[in-house]
């Protein structure tokens, strides 16, 4: 698909949106010409047209009304103004798109992946008139009924805990990038552990050095305001107990654990938790953690390379509820390759069996960095339809054993355009999630491919601080990793 576009800052926009619609699409961007090729669209300052040509002759048009045009028109700035024509391109683009296609995403011109974050916009514009907000999410952001309902339930929810953010508040993440193998979807920084044994201690060593310069430097004097520690990777139980105490230890001489809310550890993978871990986790003051099944079919967890059974996963569980753990999540992903709605509702209901207190929907996203785009190898994927079906399944289960959304994310690249949705009983809703979600607080990052953010100008702008993505770099960089925090303060 050939787009002509008059404006060059707009091309990255112009091909994100349109891969919505033609998802398999490989779209090119040219400056405007006499040729009309696809698309045309133009933007003009205050006005803006979205053509659509068939060998050269107009199909579809969408142009600005005059009143949209005299909206942008009284806008003074320049940022301001770029977000308004942004925003009535992608309605434009949707009109056409949706005349080509037939099809009306539910999601609307959204393909940000903060959706709330709109909602919570819109609410410190017009306060507590929500018809005034749904109207906007309706008309301008062409939002199902469905998804504006969904949204304002979770923001609602994630106000709650956002409501007891302190004044410099302060969420940390440490990542353990290993994993006993890599799961055909996976796109995170992650490395198998075998064949980083013999550095795991260099990397442990680095990282209590850059956790002892947050405590003794960065944070001193404040590290009461930490709320939340969330230990993920990889997968950190992937570390042998020695390791993993190594780990724990370093934590818990850094930060006053009695006065921090949350303390997550991904344990992930059940071929990665022994009871001898688990008490580990549990006697380092750790009172969350994730038992991840991702499906309960067999036939799919050999085919994504995960190196355990439906029953491993259950035994696991039930192993972790015994030692005491007050929050247990759970990861599922609808749509993983070959899977049907029959394969979604056999894991749904050994889920409602388990009856977890936390439990996150993910919606399979096929990413470039993962094995699903070795294109030696042909997936085959379900279909929009049958994954709307499919989350439907898992909507449904969650709410039959009294688990409520409370918080809700979109990534790039998902297949059928739908979102990851985590449900949670009253009082185990997971702090750190909506924090790295709503970005309303500082989240401090340590270890391989940790992204520090930091809140400043009450919260207008977002300062990152990136770490190395290699183990190697990180080890033999730590000083660096660490000055890069430093010189930001």
């Amino acid at each position: 698909m050939v787009v002509q576009i008059n404006r060059e800052d707009f091309i990255y926009e112009v091909k994100t949106f349109l891969k919505v619609y033609f998802p398999n699409e490989v779209i090119s961007c040219l400056a405007l010409t006499n040729r009309s090729n696809d698309f045309l669209i133009e933007i003009e300052d205050d006005f803006l047209s979205v053509s659509y040509f068939i060998q050269g002759e107009l199909k579809y048009n969408s142009n600005a009304s005059e009143e949209q045009i005299k909206h942008i028109g009284r806008i003074v700035d320049k940022i301001e103004k770029r977000k308004e024509q942004k925003k009535l391109m992608k309605q434009l683009i949707s009109n056409v798109a949706t005349q080509i296609t037939g099809k009306v995403q539910p999601w609307g011109i959204l393909t940000g992946i903060r959706p709330t974050k709109v909602v919570f916009n819109l609410r410190k514009k017009y306060g507590k008139d929500t018809n005034k907000i749904i109207e906007i999410l309706s008309k301008e952001y062409k939002l199902s009924d469905a998804k504006i309902q969904l949204m304002l339930k979770i923001a609602d929810k994630e106000q709650e805990i956002l409501n007891k953010n302190r004044s410099s508040e302060t969420n940390i993440y440490i990542g353990i990038p290993f994993c006993p193998s890599k799961c055909l979807y996976c796109s995170f920084t992650s490395f198998p552990i075998s064949k980083w044994q013999n550095h795991i201690m260099d990397y442990l060593n680095a990282l209590k050095k850059e956790i002892s310069f947050l405590s003794e430097e960065l944070l001193k004097g404040q590290v009461n305001a930490i709320r939340s520690i969330y230990i993920g990777g990889g997968t950190p139980t992937s570390l042998d107990i020695t390791a993993l105490e190594v780990l724990l230890k370093a934590v818990k001489n850094a930060f006053n654990l009695a006065q921090i809310e949350e303390y997550t550890v991904e344990a992930g993978r059940p071929d990665t938790i022994t009871k001898e871990k688990l008490l580990l986790l549990k006697q380092y003051g750790v009172n969350r953690i994730s038992i991840n099944p991702q499906t309960m079919n067999q036939k799919t967890l050999d085919l994504i390379g995960r190196k355990h059974t439906p029953e491993d996963i259950i035994k696991t569980y039930d192993m972790a509820k015994d030692i005491g753990f007050k929050t247990i999540n759970m990861d599922l992903i609808v749509g993983l390759p070959s899977e049907t709605t029959e394969d979604v509702k056999n894991t749904i209901e050994q889920i409602k069996k388990i009856s977890p207190n936390n439990l996150t929907v993910h919606t399979m996203a096929i990413k470039r960095g993962s094995q699903l785009n070795d294109h030696e190898h042909i997936y085959t994927y379900a279909s929009a339809e049958s994954i709307e079906e499919m989350l439907n399944i898992t909507s449904e289960g969650a709410l039959s054993i009294g688990l409520e959304p409370y918080y809700l994310y979109r990534q790039k690249h998902m297949v059928g355009n739908f979102e990851n949705i985590g449900y949670a009983k009253k009082g185990h809703e997971c702090t750190y999630n909506v924090e790295i979600i709503e970005e309303k607080t500082n989240i401090l990052a340590l270890g391989v491919g940790g992204i520090t953010k930091i809140v400043t100008q009450g919260g207008k702008k977002i300062e990152r601080i990136e770490n190395v993505k290699d183990v190697e770099g990180y080890i033999s960089r730590i000083d660096e990793m660490i000055d890069r925090k430093r010189n930001f303060s």
